[in-house]
């Protein structure tokens, strides 16, 4: 009797700390519907290999994530960890790579860089007085900018003995979730169990009173912030790792995921509070939307929606349980009372509501479990040379009863391997890729090729792995054309400026070498200037506005992409076209229209629709076991006023 009153009290006291434990901690109740939700969802996702996948796409994030909480919970902001990541791993790659540096010293070459990133923000900050978000805000740039001068724009191979970083132990065992276990064990002894830990909770509950208490504040947040550095330094190796290489504009925007994780967990933007469990809890929060979104189909434009209006209302229904939970305990009652547990509930009832309706009314869903099911992950969307590619690819889908599951990547290297390690852990018929980087795609193509899939690369190529195709135009030839034309129509003599693509991208590397080559043969032709605008129009018609303030006398101008060229036709006004000759480069929509009007003289076509429509073709043929050619090359041509009735027709 007495003994089966122990096992009852037992039972009951667990079950009570369990509740405790949910009722406490809004960001895990949202993680359990979460997967809940996703599981019912997708036969996909409550896999091993897919939660395997989403420890690995949480960890960088995670570990950026764990740095931020030192300076968060202090009452500051660091919006430059992604940068800092980017210019620890480019440091590493550089002095290991190029300069022949032992591992062992460049891996510390590392971390003194995030270091010192972070010191010079914690001195700006505690002793230049300058606002933490405006001194964050500079090193973003700084750091970001000396990634850039030190890579020269490109990519840099990683050692063999640091990429290992990205492999698995015992074959099943990610590194990189071992290293996020391992710094968050490190970032919650650091807050829980250290005299700087407790500084900033100091701190951030009242700066002042820290002061007047006797902590010395100023080197206090010197710390923090170095901290921060150090963190954001590992994830930087972490991330290379995985792609195999340093990526000068890698980890891009990756703060405001890890300010996220952060406040989804728990912490205060005014400081004093936080965790390193709720900011565990937050990454793999933003971890699991972006992998059962791709799982579930929903379309690449409105998962940015979905995600953010989910960390939203993840946030804003956390803080109402918590002033829920604070009110019964100001009047003397139990914090666990019925406001924390009406906050808590109606903050899972919202996560619930917002994945179930999105996946029910916007993911694209399968037309029959009979069809050849295939993922295509595009560099990015905000392009219409890259939207014509997914037009093409979906329209020879639809004719050959493909399902065809699209991802955009938004030019980050990192999401597009996730987006990979998704489509392989699904195990698709076949996979179709346009890297956002060639060296960067090829530990996840391995795994693909590993896992018997089929590889078809689009547009550009993929290094270090093999493909079954690859469907391309060749950039370099395409550059020679542009060059050519704009050489040629100036007669040989002329001066012109030329609009580089994003920095480190590989079809801007190539096409960039297609202009050189190109103007060899025209030594009367004086480049007076070369400039990135990021593949952008905005950019375009910025970057060309501020040349001509320098060389108002410029003759003809060659961009990497019609988007680009009609911006600076937008910059040129009524000189485009007349005194000034601009080459554009993809042959979109907008471009044609532009040559049709004579404000853009011509542009490389590479006819984007047909590149998709072959690369979804040759990738069935994969699947069916048919023989497909290791190349196919869509041909460019120069399009001009005289011929472009037979390409906007």
């Amino acid at each position: 009797m007495a003994t089966d009153t122990l096992k009852s009290t037992t039972g009951a006291g667990g079950a009570t700390a369990v509740r405790r434990l949910l009722l406490e901690n809004g960001a895990l109740t949202a993680l359990i519907v979460l997967v809940i939700a996703m599981s019912a969802l997708s036969g996909d996702f409550l896999t091993t290999d897919n939660l395997l996948n989403v420890g690995v796409q949480a960890a960088v994030t995670a570990v950026l994530a764990f740095g931020v909480t030192f300076v968060i919970v202090s009452a500051g902001i660091d919006l430059s960890v992604g940068s800092v990541a980017a210019l620890s791993a480019t440091v590493l790659a550089w002095t290991a790579t190029s300069h022949g540096v032992p591992v062992v010293v460049a891996v510390l070459l590392a971390v003194v860089t995030g270091i010192a990133a972070g010191l010079v923000n914690g001195f700006l900050i505690a002793y230049g007085k300058l606002p933490p978000f405006i001194a964050t805000l500079a090193m973003l740039s700084v750091a970001r900018g000396l990634s850039l001068v030190i890579s020269g724009g490109s990519p840099i191979p990683f050692p063999d003995s640091v990429s290992h970083l990205g492999d698995t132990l015992g074959g099943w065992l990610p590194v990189p979730v071992l290293v996020m276990i391992v710094m968050g064990l490190i970032a919650a002894l650091v807050l829980g169990r250290t005299y700087i830990g407790r500084s900033m909770y100091a701190i951030g509950g009242n700066e002042e009173a820290a002061r007047l208490s006797g902590l010395r504040v100023k080197k206090q947040k010197l710390a923090i912030y170095a901290l921060s550095g150090v963190f954001a330094a590992v994830a930087g190796v972490v991330l290379a790792s995985r792609l195999s290489s340093a990526q000068p504009q890698a980890a891009d925007g990756y703060e405001l995921d890890a300010i996220a994780a952060v406040v989804i967990g728990g912490a205060s933007l005014a400081g004093g509070t936080g965790k390193a469990s709720g900011t565990l809890i937050g990454a793999l929060i933003l971890a699991v939307l972006r992998n059962g979104l791709n799982l579930l189909n929903v379309s690449a434009f409105w998962q940015q929606v979905v995600i953010g209006v989910v960390i939203a209302l993840a946030v804003l229904f956390d803080t109402l349980r918590r002033k829920a939970g604070a009110a019964p305990a100001a009047a003397g009652a139990s914090p666990g009372g019925k406001g924390r547990q009406a906050g808590t509930y109606a903050l899972a009832a919202v996560v619930t509501v917002a994945i179930v309706g999105a996946t029910s009314f916007l993911h694209n869903g399968s037309s029959s479990s009979a069809n050849p099911k295939m993922g295509l992950s595009l560099s990015t969307l905000n392009n219409p040379f890259f939207v014509q590619i997914r037009a093409g690819a979906q329209a020879e889908a639809k004719k050959l009863g493909v399902d065809l599951t699209v991802t955009d990547a938004q030019n980050d290297a990192s999401q597009q391997a996730n987006q990979l390690q998704n489509f392989t852990s699904s195990r698709l018929g076949a996979i179709i890729v346009n890297p956002v980087d060639s060296d960067a795609a090829g530990n996840s193509v391995k795994a693909a090729g590993k896992a018997g899939i089929p590889v078809v690369a689009v547009d550009r190529g993929v290094n270090k792995a093999t493909v079954d195709t690859l469907v391309a135009s060749d950039n370099v030839a395409g550059g020679e054309l542009a060059a050519k034309t704009v050489a040629e129509k100036l007669g040989g003599k002329g001066r012109i400026v030329i609009l580089q693509g994003q920095a480190g991208t590989s079809a801007a590397r190539e096409r960039a070498a297609g202009f050189a080559r190109g103007l060899k043969s025209y030594p009367g032709i004086q480049v007076l200037a070369q400039q990135p605008a990021d593949f952008d129009r905005t950019k375009g018609l910025d970057v060309m506005s501020n040349l001509l303030q320098a060389h108002p006398d410029v003759q003809g101008v060659i961009a990497a992409n019609d988007e680009m060229a009609l911006g600076a036709i937008k910059a040129l006004g009524a000189k485009a076209g007349r005194s000034v000759q601009v080459v554009g480069f993809d042959g979109t929509p907008d471009g044609l229209k532009a040559v049709e009007g004579g404000t853009l003289y011509a542009s490389v076509a590479q006819q984007p629709s047909q590149l998709g429509r072959i690369a979804v073709d040759n990738a069935l043929k994969a699947v069916q076991g048919k023989k497909v050619g290791a190349a196919v090359k869509v041909p460019v041509k120069v399009v001009t006023k005289q011929n472009v009735a037979g390409f906007t027709g």
